[in-house]
């Protein structure tokens, strides 16, 4: 089963206070932020990200692209993130897959949950990327502990008869 999970941006920046508190200094800077954060999440979890703004905050309307495992979508000039997300999960709506919609728009979690998506809103979906961030942290912390746990202390005396042998000094 694939899961699937649609984002209205810019909802997200407004809801999420880290990124709140970013988009009044640099909009550009809070939408990369959570394009970085979700790319952690699709990581962690394995889903499939969308993540969709609305052209009037942007130029480059009704531009798509790919990073990090995120898929960018802007709108078109006429058309809203609510419209684009709704229209996604009628394309997308499949018997093998899940679809999760964040927003804590209800007008636009009535719709999309009406169409058999599920709904998530901003602020589970703060928790949850939260929680994907702290268990990579954690996966990471261990893989280096690991690693430094897997060398050899060596005293300097062993170390040189080492050395002399590696360049085969007798």
């Amino acid at each position: 089963m694939t899961n699937i999970l649609l984002v209205d941006g810019y909802n997200m920046i407004g809801a999420w206070p880290e990124l709140q508190k970013l988009k009044d200094t640099d909009l550009g800077l809070a939408r990369d932020k959570l394009v970085d954060m979700l790319a952690e999440y699709a990581a962690y979890t394995g889903y499939g990200v969308k993540v969709v703004f609305d052209a009037h905050m942007v130029q480059g309307i009704g531009k798509t692209y790919d990073t990090h495992r995120v898929e960018v979508l802007y709108t078109k000039k006429s058309e809203t993130a609510d419209e684009r997300i709704e229209k996604l999960v009628i394309e997308l709506k499949r018997i093998d897959r899940t679809i999760h919609v964040a927003t804590s728009d209800m007008a636009e979690q009535s719709l999309v949950f009406g169409n058999g998506a599920l709904r998530k809103s901003a602020n589970e979906l703060l928790i949850e990327t939260s929680i994907a961030s702290r268990k990579i942290d954690k996966l990471v912390q261990k893989t280096r502990n690991a690693q430094q746990s897997s060398k050899i202390k060596l005293s300097e005396e062993v170390a040189e008869i080492f050395e002399k042998w590696r360049r085969g000094d007798k």
